[in-house]
């Protein structure tokens, strides 16, 4: 069994419904996070519809949440379910402001007395690119 997630009448993902299930339950906890909605609708009789509006809302607020987590934990946490939406989000055709997460990560390591601070908008670019050939219908 799967489930589709559609855009319009064009199916963006198609997912097993073990991998939905854990996706769907993410989502509400990263809406509280950033305080948006997501834009994925409910799932009934295994369809969801997206709104493309509200989610590239969510994607900018989820992506600006991300960049701003320095929390060694939180960020690991959170960057499979940040590569998936981001990954959702191209096949959308929606535009992501990388611009904004890459400024923060550079503000960052100006600043960071870290030393094992690295770079990781270019790695999570590439993880959400890589997600996309593993979404479509």
């Amino acid at each position: 069994m799967s489930q589709y997630y559609d855009l319009g009448d064009r199916t963006l993902w198609n997912p097993s419904n073990g991998a939905s299930r854990l996706f769907m339950n993410q989502i509400t906890v990263y809406q509280a996070e950033v305080s948006l909605p997501s834009g994925i609708g409910p799932m009934e009789a295994d369809e969801c519809q997206i709104d493309p509006i509200a989610f590239a809302a969510f994607v900018d607020a989820l992506l600006a949440w991300h960049s701003g987590t320095r929390h060694a934990v939180m960020a690991t946490l959170s960057e499979g379910f940040v590569a998936t939406v981001l990954a959702l989000a191209e096949a959308a055709n929606i535009e992501v402001d990388w611009q904004a997460a890459e400024r923060a990560e550079s503000d960052y390591l100006k600043t960071a007395s870290d030393p094992h601070a690295q770079k990781w908008t270019a790695a999570l670019r590439e993880k959400s690119r890589g997600l996309v050939r593993h979404m479509g219908p």
